[in-house]
């Protein structure tokens, strides 16, 4: 059902009416949407117990003009967007419920988030704002994440998105042979960003994810877009492609009479818990119980705004994944119930230590 909810970022209305009406069935305390439509839900526990968020962004890549529904088969749900992130969501709308099947008593309170205006251009919005100005003390938190099975992510990348496009002003003479269009003055740029020195330590890297532009075989390209992220260990070091970046848009530009735009569409500054942290040991020692083998990697998640928050954090998958943000994404069924366990898991042994939260 959540699912079938189609949530693009900035549009996720109905899926956080739903996420809000399972809370209520659950009889959570102080269940509320803010002004950027997060979806809250509280679960208290003992007087002056600590707060731990289990937080699950709402959104999908995925418009409502795109069929939402699903395809269940023996061991595999198919749909767009179920693993990023409608199994999150629908797991964070069933976590009250599983608490309460399992009698259950927390030694903390819970803060169920499901956070809206995470992808894209949304660049976390939701969970920024919600923590910008949040009333409640988050002590820790668990970001859900559909997939890969076993992941256990506890640091941030530093990280920039941008898109540049190529626009040939109608006054451009081609006529002239030898003239180039849109794509070969994005192919200029796209050279010219792959010559920016990188350090090997901290490691860094520049991705090229999308390149569109033009129509036909004959005609020269009045158009093209590029969609770019820049990721590193070192927030410096982004600063400084970006920095060079706009240099050689500013230089290509001048050079060829064409039209080039920037746009910064989301960014992460890095940063994270160590290893030896309890937190992480409490996951890993739940995973191994469990026999899941953790995929330990950075994360730009959720995970990245309770960092910047120096609130300690980590995301966790639920299940495997497969042809995740296509349009033939899948999620296996099995392993959802090791994924599940291994939340409920770490929360049991989170609340056992929870004096030591305080």
């Amino acid at each position: 059902m959540m699912a079938e909810t189609p949530a693009p970022s900035f549009y996720e209305e109905e899926r956080v009416r739903f996420l809000l009406d399972r809370f209520r069935e659950s009889g959570l305390d102080h269940i509320s949407n803010d002004e950027v439509n997060n979806g809250i839900g509280f679960l208290p526990g003992p007087e002056g117990a600590p707060t731990v968020a289990v937080a699950a962004h709402l959104d999908t890549i995925f418009d409502s003009s795109v069929s939402h529904a699903l395809s269940l088969e023996a061991n595999r749900v198919k749909g767009v967007g179920i693993g990023d992130n409608s199994l999150g969501a629908a797991v964070l709308a069933s976590l009250p419920h599983i608490l309460e099947a399992l009698d259950i008593q927390l030694n903390m309170n819970v803060l169920f988030l499901g956070v809206t205006r995470s992808l894209g251009r949304g660049n976390l919005g939701g969970i920024r704002f919600l923590l910008d100005n949040a009333q409640q003390k988050i002590d820790q938190a668990i970001c859900l994440e559909g997939a890969p099975f076993g992941r256990l992510n506890f640091t941030s990348l530093a990280m920039m998105r941008g898109e540049i496009r190529v626009e040939v002003p109608d006054e451009y003479d081609f006529s002239r042979f030898g003239v180039n269009g849109a794509i070969v003055h994005l192919n200029d740029v796209m050279n010219r960003m792959l010559e920016i020195p990188r350090p090997s330590r901290p490691q860094t890297s520049v991705v090229f994810g999308s390149l569109l532009g033009g129509t036909t075989f004959h005609e020269l390209a009045r158009t093209a877009n590029l969609r770019f992220e820049v990721r590193s260990e070192d927030d410096d070091v982004v600063d400084m492609i970006e920095e060079r970046i706009g240099l050689i848009i500013e230089e290509v530009a001048a050079r060829s009479g064409v039209d080039l735009f920037f746009d910064k569409i989301s960014y992460r500054r890095q940063g994270g818990i160590g290893f030896e942290h309890p937190l992480v040991q409490t996951c890993r020692g739940v995973m191994k119980d469990l026999n899941i083998e953790p995929k330990i990697g950075p994360s730009m998640s959720e995970l990245a705004a309770f960092i910047a928050h120096d609130i300690p954090a980590v995301t966790l998958g639920l299940t495997k994944g497969h042809k995740v943000n296509t349009f033939e994404e899948e999620v296996e069924i099995d392993p959802i119930f090791d994924g599940v366990a291994q939340v409920i898991g770490v929360l049991l042994k989170l609340s056992e230590q929870s004096g030591e939260l305080k």
